[in-house]
């Protein structure tokens, strides 16, 4: 399968998935949502309207309305997210059951987290206010991340009316938890620690971690500001259980010595996902 094969294939799944987040675990619970999804979440709790044809009317207005914000692939990639979220919040509506708050508060976040992440991570957008924050910031220069958490809080907040007080504080929860499902789905699960050392021994500190824990250590050539003295600057990247046996490594070699650790997500390449050679 080609990478756009590939890349339809998980729009597809992650449509799926955000369905069943909304239809098992929001809807049964009363819980809201951001952008356009949370708009057609509130009509059904007001007018019972459909919520997948409420969903996929005002994302395909929204769409034909700000498409030259979105570049060609973009488009046609939000056009099939549109369309087989909508599809499936349809086919999927009513089969969900009231749970415990807490546990559909949860779960609502991982579905809907894992869902967005798949659709964004091939490349594509689940509309809505995506399309407006793109539309905001080409005409008024406004931020694109703003614009989608202002719009999406407005949402939260306008369906408070109607959920109440208590239930907007557990969808608060929810979005939490998909927005961070989101960006480790997007950023990679794979979190590593990069560490910068600089000490006045750093060829003795190279030597050890190469040796003792089979890491390469890349030497930045650096000056410093206040004494120009031209030294010797360690860089090394580690899993986050090798941090500690890394610090005392260097305790051992330079107590003085300044370290300063990254988190860093979505690690490739010798040594860590491919095979050293």
């Amino acid at each position: 399968m080609n990478n756009t094969g590939k890349e339809i294939t998980l729009i597809i799944i992650g449509s799926l998935f955000f369905a069943l987040g909304v239809n098992w675990f929001a809807i049964p619970n009363e819980l809201g949502e951001g952008g356009v999804t949370g708009i057609s979440m509130t009509l059904y709790y007001i007018l019972d309207w459909s919520p997948g044809i409420t969903n996929f009317v005002m994302n395909a207005v929204l769409l034909a309305i700000g498409y030259k914000v979105l570049n060609k692939r973009v488009t046609w990639y939000t056009m099939l997210a549109i369309f087989f979220s909508s599809l499936f919040i349809q086919l999927t509506e009513g089969m969900g059951e009231p749970l415990d708050i807490m546990l559909g508060t949860v779960f609502a976040g991982v579905f809907i987290g894992i869902g967005l992440g798949l659709v964004l991570r091939s490349g594509g957008t689940t509309g809505g206010s995506t399309i407006v924050a793109r539309m905001l910031n080409q005409h008024f220069g406004w931020s694109v991340s703003t614009s989608m958490f202002v719009f999406d809080i407005l949402v939260v907040l306008g369906s408070s009316v109607v959920i109440g007080i208590e239930n907007t504080m557990y969808t608060g929860i929810s979005i939490y938890i998909s927005t961070k499902i989101l960006d480790y789905l997007i950023d990679g699960f794979d979190t590593r620690k990069a560490v910068t050392i600089i000490s006045k021994s750093t060829v003795a500190i190279a030597e050890k971690v190469s040796a003792e824990m089979d890491r390469g250590v890349t030497v930045i050539n650096a000056r410093g500001h206040y004494s120009n003295e031209s030294k010797d600057i360690l860089y090394v990247v580690i899993n986050k259980q090798e941090l500690f046996l890394l610090k005392k490594m260097i305790q051992q070699v330079d107590d003085k010595a300044f370290v300063v650790v990254h988190d860093v997500r979505d690690v490739f390449g010798e040594g860590f996902t491919f095979p050293k050679t």
